[in-house]
């Protein structure tokens, strides 16, 4: 009798029964199950010493690029964020401005200090695709290699780097998977309390999890066991997300919804272009060379009866790509499903590597892994001196975003100094974004310049300089946004310009300083149409 049949006749033979705290070879399957969801009855021990050696290297590497750059836009954000409070901003929930104020006053508020939580999420995804491997039945060396995959992915280690809402985004879906792989593999309802858990956490970074949610439902509805979407705990697992997740809900209930503006002006602006990208980035995000294996992960859950169980996350990676092309969002929002496809691509990948020729074949695999690592390296973390930092903005963005937030505040500070001095006290610096109000928040007070005011955001909602600041407005305008000002400002004429120095494209390159000598109108009635999401 072959494996598989014996397999089928053990199920059989308890059909209908739960059973608790089953044993083989050693390893206990701490899940209770049924005939209908055949799952392994055990796992692989986990990988423990590959999975931490792995972790380690990546964290010695973040840990040592960490303050190579300097901040980022949004980390500038989330600091001054951090520093006020609250179940909710405009634009996210509450959670990474709070880690990034917690982890700021613990280990300094540099971009060192405050980087230590995105090496910890780093470590953390790691840790879950590897435990993905091993729920997909991977042994040893399938869970290494995802470790090895995961940690040298273009993307993981990009947004490992700094801080931003995607770097805690991955970590939570990430987790939500793995947990959904857990109710499946055990057939066990109970799974869905700590599904929800994981998901109501979720909630309060950022309301995309609800596109992963949708995903994984519809899958479990078309492949099954849809027992499982007729338990009762499917909605205590509600019930728990909803919990954890009110006080934001009930903030953004509060104050209009809106983030849903907010959500709507970046498909706006960035949608089409989204769109057209989704494909190529969806090659670019792991790595080109990993495709194959991610093409392995997903024909695995298709076609292979051990993994079958697990079916239904084959299908919500579809599901869930079609979500993001039909929203306009950003595709490395369908990157934590790529993620488990890559995990469940490790097992065929090694019983490859077991195959003829297996010279030629890990010599292949290794090569696969050196590219990837370096291309990771150039594109995605601070390693080139910031005057070769040009050609990768072209790929990744956010490298440019890291430099020019000193010279910026020097502009600003030149522009100041155009004041008089006797009219310091009621004039005003506004600034155009939040990028440009938390540069100043941190650099200004070095050069003696007053704190910054912003409509943009969160920052609208600290408050309108005081009516009493009749005098002066020093204005940041972004380089191609318009000449508006007109309408709030009065005698508006150019002093200086924002230059890094570096020749680097980036969104503040260019910023144009303009000194105008006063408003049209009193602060608080300009407050409300100086207020922008995007």
């Amino acid at each position: 009798m072959t494996d598989s049949l014996r397999y089928e006749a053990f199920w059989r033979a308890v059909s209908g029964r739960r059973l608790l705290a089953v044993y083989d070879k050693g390893v206990p399957l701490a899940e209770t199950r049924s005939d209908s969801c055949p799952g392994p009855r055990s796992l692989h021990a986990f990988a423990t010493a590959p999975a931490a050696t792995v972790c380690l290297l990546a964290a010695a590497l973040l840990t040592s690029l960490s303050g190579r750059y300097g901040y980022h836009r949004d980390e500038l954000y989330f600091l001054v964020a951090g520093g006020h409070p609250d179940w909710g901003y405009v634009d996210q929930p509450p959670l990474t401005p709070l880690l990034t104020r917690a982890f700021s006053s613990v280990f300094g508020d540099g971009p060192a200090g405050l980087r230590v939580a995105g090496t910890l999420a780093c470590v953390m995804l790691v840790l879950l695709v590897t435990a993905v491997a091993r729920e997909l039945g991977g042994d040893r060396r399938a869970q290494t290699l995802a470790a090895v995959c995961a940690a040298t992915s273009t993307f993981v280690l990009a947004v490992g780097h700094i801080v931003t809402t995607a770097t805690y985004d991955l970590v939570a879906w990430s987790a939500v998977s793995w947990l959904f792989l857990r109710l499946l593999r055990s057939g066990d309802a109970r799974w869905w309390v700590p599904v929800g858990a994981a998901v109501g956490i979720g909630v309060q970074n950022k309301y995309l999890v609800a596109m992963l949610v949708a995903a994984l439902l519809g899958g479990l509805a078309i492949a099954g066991p849809r027992r499982l979407l007729r338990s009762g705990w499917l909605g205590v697992g509600i019930a728990v997300a909803v919990l954890i997740a009110w006080p934001n809900l009930w903030w953004q209930e509060q104050h209009g919804w809106p983030q849903l503006t907010v959500a709507g002006g970046i498909v706006a602006d960035d949608g089409t272009e989204n769109r057209l990208l989704f494909v190529p980035q969806q090659l670019l995000f792991l790595s080109p060379l990993y495709v194959p294996v991610c093409v392995a992960g997903l024909l695995r859950l298709w076609r292979n009866a051990e993994v079958g169980w697990a079916r239904a996350v084959a299908w919500a990676y579809p599901l869930l790509c079609l979500q993001v092309i039909g929203a306009g969002g950003k595709p490395y929002y369908a990157l934590p499903l790529l993620l488990v496809l890559l995990a469940a691509g490790c097992a065929p990948a090694v019983q490859w590597l077991a195959g003829g020729t297996r010279r030629l074949r890990h010599g292949l695999l290794a090569g696969a892994v050196a590219v990837t690592a370096a291309m990771s390296l150039a594109v995605g973390l601070p390693v080139l001196p910031t005057s070769r930092l040009e050609w990768v903005v072209g790929i990744n963005p956010e490298q440019g975003e890291q430099v020019g937030w000193p010279e910026l505040a020097d502009a600003v500070a030149a522009g100041w100094q155009r004041i008089p001095e006797g009219e310091r006290a009621t004039s005003v610096v506004f600034t155009q974004n939040y990028g440009q109000a938390g540069a100043l928040v941190r650099y200004g007070p070095a050069r003696r310049l007053p704190a910054p005011y912003s409509g943009h955001m969160s920052f609208a909602d600290w408050g309108p300089p005081p009516d009493t600041a009749t005098g002066r407005v020093l204005l940041l305008q972004q380089r191609g946004t318009g000449t508006g000002h007109g309408t709030f400002f009065r005698d508006c004429h150019q002093v200086t310009r924002v230059d890094n120095g570096l020749n680097v494209t980036n969104e503040e390159q260019g910023t144009a300083i303009l000194l105008c000598t006063g408003t049209t109108k009193p602060w608080s009635q300009l407050w409300p149409h100086l207020r922008h999401f995007y």
